[in-house]
């Protein structure tokens, strides 16, 4: 059966390959080389698969050619587009932090006004003041006046009356020089009456052009109050919604910046003056309401400095990552991305704790802030403090490097309160409408 098949499948290969011969003639002999037809079959499908594999293979090469050409140019393409919006949110950054330059600007701009209009507001009041005594001075010498006048009227008209009937006997007497004497002494009472008269009706005017003086200052200084009203509401607002909105309850961090801050007197000392020694005036309550306010702004002025209410960086520079999970992980702060050694600042005045190497963290600086927080600035290049230095709020502290775990040259930057990571873009957002 196994010799049957054989010669059946020899007889088939025979038929589409017959055996051949290859000469090959020399000089002097001839060779030959035999071809079997199951070596010319074995020869063929070897051909043919090797033909195959090469068009299979080429055909692979071009479709992942074309293929990759085309991934290129759409990564191209998605490069560009990333690029371009780089470039939009930086120059959307720049504006934002020239915005904030100007806005920062116009609050010490106000700030410095209301000093001046804080000023004249005490001048006014002490003018007033002034002007109140005097007019009570005037009233009680014009009372006295008045009073002497009255008295001085009714004597004269006795004298008037004695001397009338005085002058009436001396004339039915006949006696001249006794009635020119009393006519005399008669025309000097009226005169007397008269300049009494007078000195009452001008002390009258003058009472009356200082209380018109006093009228003008309480309009003058209704004004400077309507004024330091308004600028105390725009610039107290904001402050509270900052602070609100970075999570920070304001009542609690004023009371805190107030116990270190509890000396007594100087111009934001409330008021406590009566000019009677009565109950304190609505003009007095009105500036000790305003003086509570222009406080409360000074307090909110301290704090926060004492706050991460900044960038850490003020060169261009671009967000790489942001505050959150990725990867099954806490991404605990926020990447800022600019050239190698670009300046690192402090964004609150604080203390540092910390300036050395860190696992993971590179060279890291460490500074712990008022009201529990603390920030970090990680992968620097550079450490520019030393721990226990104190630091201000711009003060450079390092530069940008890409130490540590880090796959380029970046800032990671950090705020935590009581220990726990927040994200910082809430500080520095909810200080961009106000710094």
């Amino acid at each position: 059966m196994r010799s049957r098949l054989t010669i059946r499948l020899h007889a088939l290969v025979e038929r589409f390959f017959p055996e051949r011969r290859l000469f090959l003639r020399s000089d002097s002999d001839t060779r030959f080389i035999r071809l079997r037809s199951e070596t010319q079959a074995v020869g063929f499908v070897g051909l043919t698969l090797l033909v195959g594999w090469s068009i299979v293979a080429t055909s692979i090469l071009l479709m992942d050619s074309i293929g990759a050409g085309n991934f290129r140019d759409q990564a191209k393409r998605d490069q560009l587009t990333y690029q371009q919006r780089l470039n939009a949110l930086s120059a959307e950054r720049d504006a934002r932090a020239a915005e904030a330059l100007a806005a920062q600007d116009r609050f010490a701009s106000a700030l410095k006004q209301i000093s001046v209009m804080q000023t004249e507001l005490l001048n006014s009041e002490a003018q007033r003041r002034e002007l109140e005594t005097g007019i009570d001075v005037i009233q009680a010498t014009l009372r006295e006046v008045m009073k002497s006048r009255e008295e001085a009227t009714a004597r004269l008209a006795e004298l008037e009356s004695d001397l009338k009937g005085e002058v009436a006997l001396a004339r039915a007497s006949g006696d001249d020089a006794t009635v020119k004497l009393l006519n005399e002494a008669l025309t000097r009472v009226a005169e007397e009456r008269d300049q009494v008269i007078a000195d009452a009706q001008a002390a009258l005017i003058r009472a009356a052009e200082m209380q018109a003086e006093i009228e003008i200052l309480e309009d003058k200084n209704d004004r400077i109050f309507r004024q330091l009203e308004e600028a105390m509401t725009v610039s107290v607002v904001p402050l509270d919604k900052m602070f609100e909105k970075a999570g920070m309850d304001p009542d609690r961090i004023l009371n805190e910046v107030r116990k270190g801050y509890s000396g007594q007197g100087g111009p934001m000392t409330p008021l406590s003056f009566s000019t009677k020694g009565d109950a304190t005036s609505p003009e007095t309550l009105r500036a000790n309401r305003i003086l509570n306010q222009m406080d409360r702004l000074n307090l909110y002025r301290i704090a926060a400095q004492k706050a991460p209410f900044a960038s850490p960086l003020k060169d261009s520079f671009r967000f790489t990552s942001g505050f959150g999970y990725r990867w099954g992980r806490l991404h605990a702060g926020t990447d800022f991305a600019a050239p190698h050694g670009t300046p690192i600042y402090s964004t609150a005045d604080g203390v540092v704790i910390h300036a050395d190497w860190q696992s993971g963290y590179g060279r890291l600086v460490k500074i712990q802030h008022e009201f529990g927080i603390e920030t970090r600035y990680a992968h620097m290049s550079k450490i520019r403090v030393k721990v226990g230095q104190r630091v201000s709020r711009g003060d450079r502290i390092g530069d940008m490097g890409n130490t540590g775990r880090s796959t380029g040259t970046h800032l990671h930057y950090e705020v935590r309160v009581g220990g726990k990571p927040v994200n910082p873009m809430i500080y520095i957002k909810a200080a961009k409408d106000v710094f």
